[in-house]
């Protein structure tokens, strides 16, 4: 793995050693990018606290949710995001074949009409400026209904936030679905080529 921008901080004490001893339990390790955030522990505690609560959100069917933020993921280029919720996505319900095509959803023919109106609508709320379209959104409204809508909408938000956050420091990927067993993730699929 590449050095991160901003070097490791020595996780010591107490709270520290509970803290690594949580995540070992639930990744198999401490991540580099935990030990960035370390620094500003205030800044770490709030996004963990704000993603966990995050995760209790329940208008946007788990396999959707899943799918949009693991393609914001693969939008910004944060392969640690991408990595991580490839690694999460057995427990949130998402088949493998669908989570490892995420990288080339464009081309690839294993999602429904509605998969690809999701995704669509987290790669365009990852452009700048924006391009998610008045199309996009009544489509998903019929979809999703208003509650699932602005449920995708903060999904994708937060993932944008944590993404961009990560590849401005340089936290890549920790290679968890490599450590399961998952296949490797297909190839990403060029954009302009596709748009």
């Amino acid at each position: 793995m590449s050095e991160t921008r901003v070097p490791p901080a020595e996780m010591t004490g107490a709270y520290a050693a509970l803290v690594k001893a949580a995540i070992r339990k639930k990744l198999g390790g401490v991540p580099a990018g935990l030990q960035v955030m370390w620094h500003h522990r205030d800044v770490l505690r709030d996004t963990m606290k704000f993603g966990r609560r995050s995760e209790r959100w329940d208008r946007l069917d788990h396999t959707l949710a899943t799918l949009a933020t693991m393609t914001a993921a693969a939008e910004v280029g944060c392969s640690f995001c991408l990595d991580f919720h490839y690694f999460l996505s057995q427990d949130k319900g998402l088949g493998e074949e669908k989570a490892r095509e995420v990288p080339r959803w464009r081309d690839s023919t294993v999602y429904t009409p509605v998969e690809r109106r999701v995704m669509a609508y987290a790669a365009a709320m990852c452009q700048t400026p924006v391009e998610v379209t008045d199309e996009m959104s009544a489509a998903l409204l019929d979809d999703l209904g208003p509650d699932g809508l602005v449920e995708l909408t903060a999904r994708v938000g937060v993932m944008n936030m944590t993404a961009r956050g990560n590849v401005a420091l340089g936290i890549r990927s920790e290679h968890y679905s490599d450590a399961c067993g998952l296949p490797p993730m297909a190839e990403r699929t060029d954009v302009a080529s596709t748009s």
